[in-house]
């Protein structure tokens, strides 16, 4: 019989790789995409959109019901759901079949975040749980990094529909795997209610204020920001006043390595995400590179997380978690002000080496960030944690992407990017990497904020 820990890992790495992978391969399948269903910009923003504002939403919510009725079952019904939303995804004859299939691919991608990382936790010993998570890591950013060649290679030689073919013998392998050899639950909350109503509201302000964002500065971005603070409010003074919260505040009041990892997590994600978005227009319509040149150029960063990764998580099992991803968050910000001073002059090789160090910036950060949250909390609450971690980086993912949208509107306008607003697009790119430094900077000072995260189960 198969040791159930290395199965946990190797299920976790398929899980770990697809998601990042369908999102990063159907970015690059967009263009086309759009030119099939004669689909205008906005459009073609709802296809990833759709996914990520799905994927926040539910994942808390699902992680909490994980934690009652069992993980494992989460988990399968989670690669279920996305296996069977991308065979669907294939037979696609409008966009929106295409964004609404993308929302029930999101919510099986929340099944799958808010238990992956929280069965491979509760199988692996406190002494190895920053290598294991190393590894996971490195398998998300394996694949962000084959997504656009993979998702670029098939779009032009089969389609963009072959891109979501990929997923389902992933997913169909992963599913036989955990059925036959995983046999927990590990339901450490069982018999706890669930506050759906909480979920209900959750839901709404999630939506309220990625959508909201994604609208500025126009007034209905304004206006559904702030309908999303209000629901917020009424959302947190709720959480304090059940018996079973779908968000457990205490965590955030109690354990200083719970928030203050978690706030690390948004802020880093708000600060890198659209990292990629920015030099992607750059390399394109200011060195005028083909894409698949630019993709060559951009697969630096993730390839230097994918290398660095699994020495951090081994790092922080040695050293505390959050100093070690502290010192990532320090890396990631001289990166992000080395871009500042980027321009149409400045040769690949500097741009390389930046990639390199933002790339290495975010291997030490991520799986250490990963492994203090991780080991802060009690085993009953480990699918909240991962859910809440999880959350953290869709909301700022999305952020990230809402701050680059509302530069290029300042500097450039709501119009159709291309070579003769090259100069515009330079300025908005320091504009928006300077914002991010210093973004980057104070989420120093708050990563350096929290204790030594204790091990409850050691």
């Amino acid at each position: 019989m198969p040791d159930p820990r290395k199965i946990a890992l190797f299920i976790a790495i398929l899980s770990g790789f697809l998601t990042p992978f369908d999102l990063s391969a159907v970015n690059i399948a967009l263009p086309s995409i759009g030119e099939e269903f004669a689909m205008d910009a906005v459009s073609m923003g709802w296809v990833a959109t759709a996914y990520l504002l799905a994927s926040a939403a539910f994942l808390l919510p699902f992680g909490r019901i994980a934690d009652i009725h069992g993980r494992k079952k989460i988990f399968v019904a989670g690669l279920s759901v996305f296996t069977i939303a991308s065979f669907l995804t294939i037979f696609a004859s409008s966009a929106l079949m295409v964004i609404l299939l993308r929302i029930l691919q999101g919510i099986g991608a929340s099944m799958i975040f808010g238990t992956a990382v929280a069965i491979l936790t509760s199988v692996t010993p406190a002494k190895e749980r920053g290598s294991v998570l190393g590894i996971y890591t490195t398998a998300v950013y394996i694949g962000l990094s084959c997504g656009p060649f993979i998702g670029g290679f098939l779009t032009q030689a089969f389609g963009w529909r072959s891109i979501f073919f990929i997923n389902i013998p992933i997913g169909i392998l992963a599913i036989a795997l955990v059925l036959r050899f995983l046999d927990g639950e590990w339901a450490d909350a069982k018999g706890e209610t669930f506050d759906l109503e909480g979920a209900v509201l959750y839901g709404l302000t999630l939506v309220c204020i990625m959508y909201g964002f994604s609208l500025l500065p126009d007034a209905e971005g304004i206006i559904l920001l702030i309908a999303g603070g209000l629901m917020m409010s009424v959302f947190i003074s709720r959480e304090q006043k059940i018996q079973n919260p779908l968000l457990d505040l205490s965590l955030w009041r109690r354990n200083r390595a719970f928030a203050f990892s978690n706030i690390a997590a948004f802020i880093n994600y708000s600060a890198t995400f659209s990292v990629t978005f920015f030099l992607s227009l750059y390399l394109q319509y200011n060195r005028g590179f083909d894409p698949w040149t630019a993709g060559t150029i951009l697969v630096i960063q993730p390839v230097a997380q994918a290398v660095v990764s699994p020495f951090a998580g081994r790092l922080s099992d040695r050293a505390a978690p959050g100093t070690v991803a502290s010192f990532g968050m320090g890396l990631t910000a001289l990166a992000l002000l080395a871009l500042v001073f980027v321009s149409d002059g400045t040769v690949i090789p500097v741009i390389a080496g930046i990639l390199i160090l933002l790339g290495a910036g975010l291997g030490f950060f991520s799986s250490p960030n990963t492994n203090a949250v991780m080991s802060s909390v009690e085993k009953k609450n480990y699918g909240i944690a991962s859910s809440t971690l999880g959350t953290m980086r869709l909301v700022g993912q999305t952020i990230s992407m809402g701050i680059a949208m509302t530069i290029i509107a300042l500097f450039i306008g709501r119009i159709q990017i291309t070579t003769t607003q090259h100069v515009q697009l330079l300025i908005s790119m320091q504009a928006a990497f300077g914002f991010f430094a210093i973004l980057c900077i104070a989420g120093i000072f708050l990563s350096l904020v929290r204790c030594k995260p204790e091990n409850p189960d050691s």
